[in-house]
Formats: structure tokens, sequence, C-alpha cells
């Protein structure tokens, strides 16, 4: 029974997500658009999420999962907001099946097949919530074991016990910030006007993501965005007026210096140098999440920030969904095609219309049905989450920044499988960019960009037309840089994009380390690995075979004609993290 409503419930979010979506654009620290405090005229705000990390952890006696939720620290260091409602979501899974038909219609049909996630009746999930006093309320629900609840202090471990007596650690409030990343470079990249301009929420697309080519190369003339000595802080805190003028860009090559070396648009800097941020961190035996720990060995995650609706905040998200998308009128289009055909029938007396009427207007009503026991069943858990409104949604870093734009509706979370053909569209519209900037330094691109001598600013309109030109991105397996992710030489597939980023969870795999994309450790560095995927994992560079890390290798960029000669990202985080939990280092 379950798999047939998993399969209702995939098949539903894949016919209403591509079919009636409008376009969507998607690390963060700065999502969704409601909370990005990227903008001029938007505060610091307790639900904009920032990571979402997940591991196995180290244990002798018992296999244990760590799963850590980070945000930002508002009101203060250690002192969360008792407006925000937060979800931690686990759904362990045994190992999927690979995607064999390499076709825009097979990617699509296995997107439909991953339906576990996407309105899913039975994930297990931990709610947490801090009281005016400083104290943390935490629900399971759906846990094996049963629902319990438990209150524990702030800013200090502790321990709670499932009904069957496992143990959970637990730690909620303030750490350093585990994300060590060039913010200014990656925003760079992709012209992202409201990092180095006073932008305000709300100003249309070109305000915001500029139709400027992304480049990893500076482009000559790009004087809106390019590095500029006299301001040397321009875009890493100074923001400038809005020019006078649009953002656009007429050249024709990137920019190169007196010794003919291009201009990389990182620095290498880690922007979260110094920066806290509030975070709930657990650890807990892979049994307390499910009663086949042999068998499910994924454990997809993810987290979500939920705001009290009478407490007036991110107003810009409204308190309830509009109509279309309330599930509940799923089938109105074929009962509206059904009406007007019986109608039409009255005059004409055409059997045929009768005919496609009766079946509009059935075909509507099924629909409808399923569409109301759907939404029945996800808010029937209890009746807590009609007080809160859905803000943020953290799986899978770049997800959402990179390939869905951070717009409001697109944080779908584990549901971002109604976005597959818009993601097509977009890595198309980023390798269009990206490609001729990884030649122009030597290196082989995923993505088939014709040759062409600079990066341009182009959208596909159609995801089978631009299919063909990231095919090779979409499933090449991404190498790994060694075998210590798989420290017991498992035969376990190497992951492709594709099943990275739909759904949008952190999928930990049990049988690995828990390195990105077989989970995510804190000491990953996954902007430069994400860049990675614009790479051709079938070359060699240096003499080396292409993986995930080989960005960030320095002898890489000693050899390319590039100034500054640095990877892309930071390799460490600002501080070391610990090798206990909560894992995370003290904060600042």
């Amino acid at each position: 029974m379950r798999t047939r409503v998993r399969a209702a419930c995939g098949f539903l979010a894949v016919a209403v997500g591509l079919g009636a979506a409008p376009a969507a654009r998607g690390a963060d620290h700065n999502d969704p658009n409601a909370v990005n405090s990227i903008f001029w005229d938007i505060d610091i705000s307790s639900a904009d999420l920032y990571d979402f990390f997940g591991f196995p952890a180290e244990s002798p006696d018992e296999e244990r999962v760590v799963v850590a939720l980070t945000f930002a620290p508002v009101p203060d260091t250690g002192v969360l907001d008792p407006d925000l409602l937060y979800r931690l979501r686990f759904d362990p899974d045994r190992r999927a099946a690979p995607l064999t038909d390499e076709s825009l219609e097979g990617m699509l049909k296995y997107a439909a097949a991953l339906d576990e996630l996407y309105l899913d009746l039975e994930t297990e999930e931990v709610r947490v919530r801090v009281d005016e006093g400083g104290r943390a309320h935490l629900r399971f629900l759906g846990f094996p074991s049963g629902d319990f609840d438990a209150e524990v202090p702030t800013n200090e471990v502790a321990t709670v016990r499932t009904p069957d007596g496992r143990v959970i650690q637990v730690f909620v409030g303030g750490r350093d910030d585990a994300f060590f990343n060039d913010l200014p470079g990656f925003f760079r990249s992709i012209n992202y006007a409201p990092q180095f301009y006073k932008v305000p929420h709300g100003s249309p697309r070109e305000l915001r993501e500029t139709p400027i080519p992304k480049t990893l190369l500076e482009l000559e003339g790009n004087d809106f965005f390019n590095f500029d000595p006299s301001r040397p802080t321009h875009g890493s805190g100074l923001k400038l007026d809005l020019p006078d003028r649009p953002f656009t860009w007429d050249g024709d090559r990137f920019l190169r210096d007196e010794n003919g070396d291009f201009r990389f648009v990182y620095s290498g800097q880690d922007a979260q140098a110094g920066i806290n941020v509030n975070a709930i961190v657990l650890e807990m035996p892979l049994a307390a999440l499910t009663e086949s720990p042999r068998e499910e060995r994924i454990v997809k995650a993810w987290g979500e920030s939920w705001v009290l609706k009478a407490a007036d905040k991110v107003e810009t998200i409204p308190d309830d969904a509009p109509w279309h998308r309330d599930p509940r009128w799923w089938g109105a289009p074929l009962l509206a095609i059904g009406a007007v055909l019986l109608l039409a029938r009255a005059s004409s007396r055409s059997r045929r219309r009768t005919v496609l009427g009766v079946v509009a207007l059935a075909g509507g009503v099924a629909v409808a049905m399923v569409a109301v026991f759907l939404a029945g069943s996800r808010a029937n858990v209890d009746a807590e989450l009609s007080r809160y409104k859905l803000v943020d949604t953290d799986g899978i870093p770049f997800s959402d920044a990179a390939l869905s734009e951070r717009e409001d509706e697109r944080q779908l979370g584990a549901a971002n499988v109604a976005l597959a053909r818009q993601f097509v569209i977009r890595l198309a519209h980023l390798g269009w960019g990206f490609s001729p900037s990884i030649r122009a330094l030597g290196l082989k691109s995923s993505f088939d960009d014709d040759e062409i001598p600079v990066s341009v600013h182009r959208w596909p309109k159609l995801a089978s037309t631009a299919f063909p030109r990231v095919k090779t991105a979409l499933f090449q397996e991404l190498n790994m840089p060694d075998d210590s992710w798989n420290p017991r030489g498992l035969d376990i597939p190497l992951r492709r994009p594709f099943e990275i980023f739909v759904p949008n969870v952190c999928a930990i795999d049990m049988d690995t380390n828990g390195s990105w994309p077989f989970g995510r450790r804190l000491e990953d560095q996954v902007a430069t690995r994400f860049l990675s995927v614009f790479l051709d994992m079938s070359q060699t560079i240096g003499g080396q075979p292409c993986h995930v890390d080989i960005l960030g290798n320095q002898w890489l960029w000693d050899s390319a004609p590039v100034q500054p000669k640095t990877p892309p990202n930071p390799l460490k985080n600002d501080r070391e993290f610990l090798d206990r939990f909560p894992y995370l280092a003290e904060p600042w």
C-alpha cells in the first residue's frame, strides 16, 4: 500500500510541477529571497537556513548517524527565536537502483520513481523550538519506537532516550559557522547584483541575477562586477548605489593582464571566517531510525524552518498557500474541461463530446480525491504545523542557490522533483557561462558549448534542446579523490549529478564515511566540489584522473594562466572541527 501511495504522490508531483510550474531558478547563506539579507532592505532572519550536514559517526559499538542544521544567529549567537519551529526530517531507505536510461524521458521517469520523499506520509522527524526562557523543546515523531518529547537546555550537550532506551545526543545553540567559502567570488561568478549594489527585495530579475554571462574568469569591460583595486572591498562588505544604466555587457573576450593572464573571479578567502551560527545537532543510532538497519543503508535527511503565523514575520510569504498551489485544486482543470464539453454537447448532441466530457469529469474527480487524501494525510500528524508557515528548506548544498535561484516558491526540499525538467534548462544556462571559462584555463568541460571563445548569457527555452548539451554533466560519475570515502571497499557505485540534486536531500550512505556526495562531512569543501560537476570526469588533469577535489589542488592553479593563483575556495574552516559531539567548533 505504501508503495502505491508513493507512486501516486510521485506521479502527481511530476505532473503538476513539470506541467504547470513557471520557470525555476536555485548554496545557501542567502536564500530564499524572502529572508535573503543580501538584499538592501531585508534584515537577517532566524528563518534563513544556512547548511545541512550528515554523516556516519565513528562508533565501535553501534552504527550512529550525525545531522546538523545551521541557521542565522538571530536574535544572537546561542539565543534562538521562540517564533521559529525547525524540522529535521528523515527517511531511511534501501540503496536505489541506478538510472540506466540516459535520455530526457528516462531521466523524467526516474524522477517520477523517486517518490518516497515528495509527499511521503511516513517520514520521521524531529521538531525543535525554544521557549522564552531559552529551553529547547524537541518532538520526535514517527520513530519506530514511538513518538516522544524531550526538553533540554540550550548551548549544552544533552542526552535523551527513545522509548526503547536508545541514546540520542542533542545540541541546540551557538557554534562557529562550518561553511568555509568565498561567497563574494561565487556571486561575482554569476554577476549577482545584490552582493555588490543596494538592490531592494522585490526588484526585477535583471537587478538580481543580471543578464551578464556566468563565468569563472572576469569579462573584459565588465566594470559592474570586475575587481577594482581602488575599491577592494566592493562585494565584500561595500555595496554601491544602483548605477543609472542597465546591467549589460557587450564584450567578446575574457579580461587579460599585461602578462596575458586571466583574472580569476575567486579570491580563495573565507567570507565566513569569524562568523557564528545557531545550530541543531543530533547524533543517534541508525537503529533508532529504522527497524531494518541492515537493509536500509541510506538515510535521506533534510531541514526546514517554519515561522509562527501570529508573529507577523517574513510577511512576503503568505500565511496560506495560494489557491493554485493547493493540491485540492489539482483536478480543477479536468473538471472545467469536462463541464465545457458537456455543456457544448447539450447544444450539438455530439456523442464524442459527451464521452470526452465524462472522462474529463471522472479524471478531475479522481485527481481531486487523491489530492485531498494526500493533503489531509500530510496535515493529520497534529495541529501544530497549522500555526506555522514554511519559509526555508535545506538538503543538498547549492541545490537552492545554483539551481533554484532562491525563489520563495522553490523551497520545495525533497519535493523538488517537480523542478526536474527546469533543472535541465538551468544547468544548460550555467554551462553556457562556466564552460568557456573552464576551457580557457586548459580544462575539459562536461558541457557541450560548441567551443565558443567566451561565456554567453543564454537561456534555452526547452529541456529537449538543452538536454543534449548537459547530458554528460548530468549523467557522468563523479570521481572521488581517493578511496577514503569507501572504508570497507564495498561495491558502491559513484554518484551522478542528477541523482544528487533530485530530490534535494542529504543522502547519508552508512556504508561510506559520508563525504559529499555520499552525505556531507563538515570538512568537505562542497562549493569547489559543486564546480567540479562542470569538468569532464573522463579526462586527466596534470596526469591525475579528474575528481571532485581536483580544483582544490594548488599545483593546478600554479600552472594555470590566471591571477590570483588560488583554489576558488579555502581548503579548511577558520576553526578546527571537534572530534567529538557536537563536532562543530566553539563559537567566536
